[in-house]
């Protein structure tokens, strides 16, 4: 039985966005140091990403958009013309020191990630799984780059799959945005399965209930204040279900932690366990499993809910309370909003937040309905 394997990269500890852009924090690289602070990384398990190459993005990518990432990461600076028709240095998107290499090296641990799995044989009892937290980029166009998402690791490595051969792959995100990469690169092709639950209404404002593709796009926007019992009702009744119809032989779980009630960028209430669960339900259902990142704005809670993601895929239990080397990590974080000033005691010695219990809502109810009748049809 394999054991799961990690994929990170030293760039994410020495690259920054700049400023006080969402992703200026750290986050791959203060979840590994967490990892390996509770003792939860044997060396067999670790994996050091790499960039993609610019011939492996063109798979995905125009030729000219990846030259023009490269050069803008050379000079620092990018033409009037070239920001418009690329979306670089603007929206979100800033030019900077590590621009190519850094979001290169987030679709490089996805090809290693997808290329390992499928060396894998598929008789298997035990999925193989492997966490590559440095990607879920699931914003990426072909040509411009959009919502903080350079290049599309998540359509990469689906892709990765098909060109290998398999019939049946699917595709679960879970971030508080709609992966609308994703969903646009594959709605026309009946071997993904893509589902998506999103903050109904937010940025990019698409996902919605109706838009369906091909029939396998499966879009599950949820209204603000979802809680933990909301999200395991649609994992449960939904997203399960539908995956086990559909029987994936690959499957790529993009866990944002955006949705958490902590993160500052959205209005969702999840604690950390609700995506732990979510993982853990779903981890068995196909024979190769990608697990990703994605977004989440706070350093505490992004790295706690991805150290979590991996014990999950560890079956290790997690403490009631932090040992002294993780909780002195935590405590070396800082946070330039107002939240980072004086961060609850929680955040310093726990990993796992108070679960957030309530009624499922009839919006939720509704979604739930629609599913149901989907596959029925």
């Amino acid at each position: 039985m394999p054991a799961p394997l990690l994929i990170a990269n030293e760039i994410y500890r020495h690259s920054s966005l700049g400023g006080k852009h969402p992703l200026s924090i750290p986050r791959v690289s203060t979840m590994l140091d967490l990892v390996q602070a509770l003792g939860w990384l044997a060396p067999a398990q670790y994996r050091d990403s790499r960039p993609a190459t610019p011939e492996e993005l063109a798979r995905f990518h125009r030729p000219d958009y990846i030259a023009a990432v490269q050069a803008a990461e050379r000079d620092l600076c990018i033409s009037a013309e070239d920001s418009e028709r690329y979306n670089l240095g603007r929206g979100g998107n800033p030019v900077y020191a590590t621009m190519f290499r850094r979001p290169a090296t987030g679709v490089g641990g996805s090809l290693i990630a997808a290329r390992h799995l499928l060396d894998q044989p598929a008789s298997l009892k035990t999925p193989g799984m492997i966490y590559s937290p440095g990607g879920g980029t699931h914003h990426g166009r072909p040509a411009q780059a959009s919502g903080f998402c350079y290049f599309n690791d998540p359509v990469l490595a689906i892709l990765s799959f098909l060109d290998a051969g398999l019939s049946r792959v699917a595709y679960v995100d879970l971030d508080v945005h709609h992966g609308d990469g994703v969903a646009e690169a594959f709605e026309d092709d009946p071997r993904v399965l893509a589902v998506s639950v999103h903050e109904a209404g937010r940025w990019p404002h698409s996902g919605t209930l109706e838009e369906e593709g091909a029939g396998n796009l499966f879009n599950l926007p949820v209204p603000p204040g979802m809680i933990d019992d909301e999200m395991a009702a649609l994992v449960n009744d939904a997203i399960g279900p539908l995956l086990e119809g559909f029987r994936p032989e690959a499957m790529v779980i993009q866990c944002g932690a955006d949705a958490l009630a902590d993160d500052p960028l959205a209005k969702q209430e999840l604690s950390n366990t609700a995506l732990w669960r979510a993982v853990a339900a779903l981890k068995g259902i196909a024979p190769r499993l990608l697990v990703l990142g994605g977004g989440g704005y706070n350093p505490w809670s992004v790295a706690r809910c991805w150290t979590g993601i991996w014990a999950e895929l560890n079956d290790l239990e997690k403490p009631e309370r932090l040992p002294a080397p993780a909780e002195s990590l935590l405590r070396s974080l800082s946070w330039n909003r107002t939240a980072g000033r004086n961060p609850p005691e929680h955040w310093f010695t726990t990993l796992e937040d108070a679960p957030r219990h309530g009624p499922v809502r009839e919006e939720t109810r509704r979604l739930l309905r629609r599913v149901k009748e989907r596959m029925r049809a």
